[in-house]
């Protein structure tokens, strides 16, 4: 039976970058960018006005003069005219280009304005001069420059990328393919959701939880569900580890009588990698890949196992086929939090405690155990939003032991 250190290398080592294909930004956001992406210009392109105001020289306040006629009113997106005279003053809106013989943005809440009553010549009188030339203003390429690298290859491309990537012109950007999950329920014991349960059966609950946490990590994926048959499982796998990238399982891997899965699956050509894992929850799991390059997960059908499993393993890889780098480590990965309380787990296996996570004052995050009546109870997952991965060595865990805590929520 492997640790969960092994178990974690074996999962890691089938890891393969998917496809690239190719979208139109608007279709983009929250996919894995395959391509660099470059500043076309600068950044910004031009001398931009940062606050709205007028826009003199700065030289003329250096010779006594407070008050500027305005000649002309200028709005972003409006091709500047130049000042020329240097002792007048252009009124300007935030975005705007600065126009040229000018260099200093005076704010209006710094100005007082009047209006000359036979000319209608509008002036503005400077109340608190600006420190030095060049205020208010963003000058051409002091973010950016032109050629800059932005958004490398395995960017997530959150709001922010996509507002940059728009910035450039990426009107199309290479992407990772989506990983195309099966995911699979079995046994004789399952209904439909939509269906009134007999005393004897359970709802598919474990599927459309599979579904969820895979989509939420970019997976596309569809349901099936099988009985606990052999001929049914011979006639149905094999299409489906053909037609997608993974195939996550849940129940029939134990070893009970109806548990069919291991001995089908190695039938249809897969490679079983492991079967059973040092770890409660979740023991049975059984991990393999067929010839064509599609990975089973088949996991065991108590809900908190089947979950903690899919969070533990399954999700790291499908983030990890979507980045082809090792990026994905960080957001697939666990982070550090301090036990709240004293814990106690005798068996020598490695011990995975739901808990809720929250940040003391003193900004440590804490690992609240919840309680919980063993892998068979799913509501306990709703107080829950992490499982802390207690190792086998020891077993006395106590308050104030800093240890990983893997999120799923």
């Amino acid at each position: 039976m492997l640790s969960v250190e092994e178990a974690t290398r074996r999962v890691a080592a089938t890891i393969q970058s998917l496809p690239v294909e190719f979208l139109a930004l608007p279709l983009a956001a929250g996919r894995i960018l395959r391509e660099d992406l470059h500043a076309d210009r600068d950044f910004p392109p031009f001398n931009r006005v940062a606050m709205d105001g007028i826009a003199i020289r700065f030289e003329a306040l250096a010779t006594g003069l407070s008050e500027f006629p305005i000649e002309r009113i200028q709005f972003a997106g409006q091709a500047p005219i130049p000042q020329l005279n240097p002792q007048a003053a252009t009124e300007i809106m935030t975005g705007a280009m600065l126009p040229e013989g000018t260099d200093t943005v005076i704010r209006y809440e710094d100005l007082m304005f009047r209006t000359e009553e036979t000319t209608g010549q509008r002036f503005a009188t400077v109340q608190v001069p600006p420190p030095h030339a060049g205020h208010n203003v963003h000058p051409r390429a002091a973010d950016r420059r032109q050629g800059d690298l932005l958004l490398p290859a395995g960017t997530h491309l959150g709001a922010a990328e996509m507002a940059v990537a728009a910035t450039i012109g990426a009107s199309t950007v290479a992407v990772t393919r989506r990983p195309r999950v099966a995911v699979v329920s079995t046994g004789d014991e399952l209904v439909s959701i939509a269906e009134r349960p007999l005393p004897h059966q359970i709802r598919r609950s474990n599927a459309l939880m599979l579904q969820a946490a895979a989509e939420q990590t970019g997976a596309i994926t569809q349901a099936f569900h099988f009985n606990d048959d052999v001929a049914i499982l011979q006639q149905n796998l094999p299409v489906l580890l053909t037609e997608y990238d993974a195939v996550i399982l849940s129940g029939g891997v134990s070893k009970g009588k109806a548990d069919f899965l291991p001995e089908v699956l190695r039938e249809l050509g897969v490679e079983q990698i492991f079967h059973e894992v040092q770890q409660r929850p979740g023991k049975p799991f059984w991990f393999g890949q067929s010839p064509g390059g599609a990975v089973v997960f088949a996991l065991p059908g108590n809900p908190v196992s089947t979950f903690v499993n899919f969070y533990r393993y399954a999700r790291p890889w499908l983030l990890g086929v979507q980045q082809p780098t090792a990026a994905y480590l960080a957001e697939a990965g666990p982070v550090p939090a301090v036990l709240a309380v004293d814990v106690s787990f005798r068996p020598k296996l490695t011990h995975f405690l739901l808990v809720r996570l929250e940040y003391a004052r003193n900004g440590q995050l804490l690992a609240h155990p919840e309680r919980a009546g063993g892998s068979g109870d799913l509501a306990s997952l709703l107080a829950s939003n992490a499982f802390l991965e207690l190792p086998p060595e020891q077993e006395l865990f106590a308050a104030g032991a800093v240890l990983p805590a893997w999120r799923f929520r």
